[in-house]
């Protein structure tokens, strides 16, 4: 055989190996080969990429539950009261709030809107928040309320991207991704990164939690509240425990050798993935069940054990980083407002606000909110301005247009000082006028409750360093505690 032959038969054995492993799929995400390795840290991109890693700086947090609110809540009827705007309302907006500015639907010169909602201060720290959240109201010396954060996108999709992957467009991992690859996974039987949807996530999908250029043992792993918890996760008719782990061996055994062939760190990937499937086979069903809860438990979060519902998530949330997830992100549908701003917005903030608060201050009995950075936000805010009216110019049906200008998170635990307000926007809430917050500052913050520098997060693909933050972003220093 010449030398030619021989080369030949090499490429195609390499080739067949690594079709043959990309043919057969994936079922989970983040996993280890022993105990032995997975309790020896690692750095990013080296050995294996699910076990757990040194933070760069002592940590505050060891999980996230990031909730989004997709379609952007108005903060002007929920978190960020504004009597001038209420007074004015039906006025003309100001020129410089319209003129040169990029709104998504309004076209001709707006009024301006004011809210028809009651605002109360909750707690030590007169937290001030609308009639329709009482409960997060019972929990404000828990919360940082952020009222000045801005955004670089008008529109759901890109704004949703750039929120969670610092960039506009797709390809870009999401920052649980970013978590995952910077602390690897404190559970071989779960992924480091679970996500749970109630409706849809319109706009940019599931390109928000996906790895982007990170190796794929990163992106995040959807869990159902109804079915199978993860997509086929139970084995199908005919195929046994024994038989399942018997595939799982021979298909691992030939990635092995084609990971020692072409050194194809995906490959290594592939062997995690099929190894966490089998694993989680046991794991994961008995965690999704919440009919293991007390009854007082479920009765707090408003949860009801086989529906989808954002209280059921809020619950399964605590359930999954009290087994040691790193980031759950959850996803609630409906938020998006552009008319009967009035009658939908306080349905809206009853589903949120209960099993919210639920949430916060289960962690803080079980021990847990100390470790634990809660999230609330979305991909941006709403606009002070009437949007225009339907349905014949029905008064209930008024809505607000996307506002990227200033809008409200909420955060708490984890090393975030409750009971404060940061930041203040004008006073008919356009615009900021004291500590204003950008999304690359938001996640530099979050990086950096969990020990990590977003400015040394950093993955070299393309013949550069990119990271979650760009170039930008600064620590939020004044809601630390």
């Amino acid at each position: 055989m010449d030398r030619l032959q021989q080369r030949f038969l090499a490429e195609s054995r390499r080739e067949f190996l690594k079709h043959t492993g990309v043919g057969i799929g994936a079922l989970g995400l983040a996993s280890v080969f022993n105990d032995r390795l997975f309790a020896a840290p690692s750095e990013p991109g080296r050995g294996d990429a699910s076990a757990p890693r040194w933070p760069h700086v002592a940590p505050r947090a060891k999980s996230v539950i990031y909730i989004h609110l997709v379609g952007g809540p108005s903060q002007l009827d929920l978190f960020d009261s504004k009597p001038e705007l209420a007074k004015r309302n039906g006025e003309k907006c100001p020129d410089d709030m319209f003129q040169d500015k990029q709104l998504a639907f309004i076209r001709e010169h707006p009024t301006l809107l004011g809210s028809r909602f009651g605002f109360h201060r909750h707690g030590q720290g007169g937290l001030e928040l609308s009639e329709h959240l009482p409960h997060l109201g019972s929990v404000a010396d828990d919360l940082a309320l952020i009222r000045t954060v801005r955004t670089e996108q008008f529109n759901h999709a890109p704004a949703q991207l750039f929120l969670h992957t610092g960039f506009e467009r797709f390809g870009r991992p999401g920052i649980g991704s970013w978590v995952s690859y910077g602390l690897g996974s404190a559970n071989r039987n779960l992924p480091g990164y679970v996500v749970l949807i109630t409706g849809s996530v319109a706009g940019a999908g599931n390109s928000l939690w996906g790895s982007g250029f990170l190796p794929t043992i990163h992106q995040g792993v959807e869990f159902r509240n109804q079915g199978d918890p993860v997509l086929f996760l139970s084995n199908p008719a005919g195929v046994t425990p024994k038989s399942r782990r018997d595939i799982v061996d021979g298909v691992n055994a030939l990635n092995r050798i084609a990971l020692a062939d072409v050194g194809d760190p995906e490959i290594a990937t592939r062997i995690a993935q099929y190894e966490l499937a089998y694993r989680m086979q046991s794991s994961v069903p008995e965690l999704m069940d919440i009919r293991r809860e007390s009854a007082a438990t479920l009765e707090a979060y408003g949860a009801k054990p086989g529906k989808a519902s954002l209280a059921n998530n809020c619950l399964l949330a605590r359930r999954l980083v009290e087994k040691g997830v790193r980031f759950v992100q959850l996803f609630d549908q409906g938020w998006d407002h552009h008319s009967g701003l009035f009658k939908s917005l306080p349905n809206k903030a009853r589903q949120l606000d209960r099993p919210v608060a639920a949430l916060i201050a289960d962690l803080r009995e079980r021990g847990l909110l100390d470790e634990t950075l809660v999230v609330i936000g979305a991909e941006f805010g709403r606009t002070p301005m009437l949007q225009g009216r339907s349905n014949g110019g029905a008064p209930n049906n008024v809505g607000r247009d996307h506002h990227r200008e200033a809008y409200s998170v909420l955060l708490a635990g984890g090393g975030v000082r409750g009971g404060i307000t940061h930041g203040r926007t004008d006073e008919l809430g356009y615009g900021p006028v004291e500590n204003p917050v950008h999304i690359h500052d938001l996640n530099a913050t979050i990086l950096h409750l969990l020990g990590l520098d977003h400015e040394r997060l950093t993955y070299r693909v393309q013949g550069r360093h990119f990271r979650l933050t760009d170039v930008h972003g600064e620590i939020v220093n004044g809601i630390l505690a």
